[in-house]
């Protein structure tokens, strides 16, 4: 039929995704299946229904006297985050989640040779590091690659310590941005997109 806009192959199920982190400035991902560059390491595994990417832009409205209605909206910022929780602990994973840090090695006191230990400490005021992020998507052959190339943990960390579930650890990024780069992009091998 003639202008038919109903189509499930359209409908998309995350049926894997991943998130990779980077130093900033790390080359991106040409495309949406290629092998990540050097310098990018995934987190791991993260918890089933975690991993969101939300892009909240913000608007003002002029409003008069003559109408119920807004005479003129516009919009004044823009702000997106990913969130996700990481089930994986480790010395990457741990600053990505406090922004930053550093791991020391210690040694306990004590006769002969114990066992290695590490100190984290994370970052103090003014020390929060950014990282380069991508979030990678699969539905069977379709793939999908939001590229972040700057971004922030700036929120606080929660990190439940119970005895009958798995602890995670609370990974919220803030996109950051400028004017002369994407603050964020898809790139995707959808044959979908192809109809813009």
């Amino acid at each position: 039929m003639a202008g038919e806009i109903t189509n499930a192959t359209q409908i998309v199920v995350p049926a894997r995704t991943r998130l990779w982190l980077a130093p900033v400035g790390t080359e991106a991902p040409a495309d949406a299946t290629v092998v990540m560059p050097d310098g990018w390491y995934s987190v791991g595994l993260t918890t089933e229904d975690s991993l969101k990417f939300n892009e909240e832009p913000q608007f003002e409205e002029v409003k008069s006297a003559q109408t119920d209605f807004p005479s003129r909206t516009f919009q004044t910022s823009d702000s997106a985050t990913i969130e996700v929780d990481l089930q994986q602990w480790n010395a990457k994973n741990f600053k990505a989640v406090f922004g930053g840090g550093t791991i020391t090695e210690v040694t306990p006191a004590g006769t002969g040779t114990p066992p290695k230990h590490y100190k984290f400490s994370p970052p103090r005021i003014g020390g929060r590091s950014e990282v380069a992020s991508v979030i990678e998507v699969i539905d069977g052959p379709k793939a999908y690659r939001y590229v972040i190339p700057r971004a922030m943990q700036m929120e606080g960390v929660q990190t439940d310590l119970q005895k009958a579930s798995a602890a995670t650890l609370p990974l919220r990024l803030a996109v950051q941005g400028g004017d002369d780069a994407d603050a964020w992009y898809l790139i995707t091998n959808d044959p979908a997109f192809a109809d813009a």
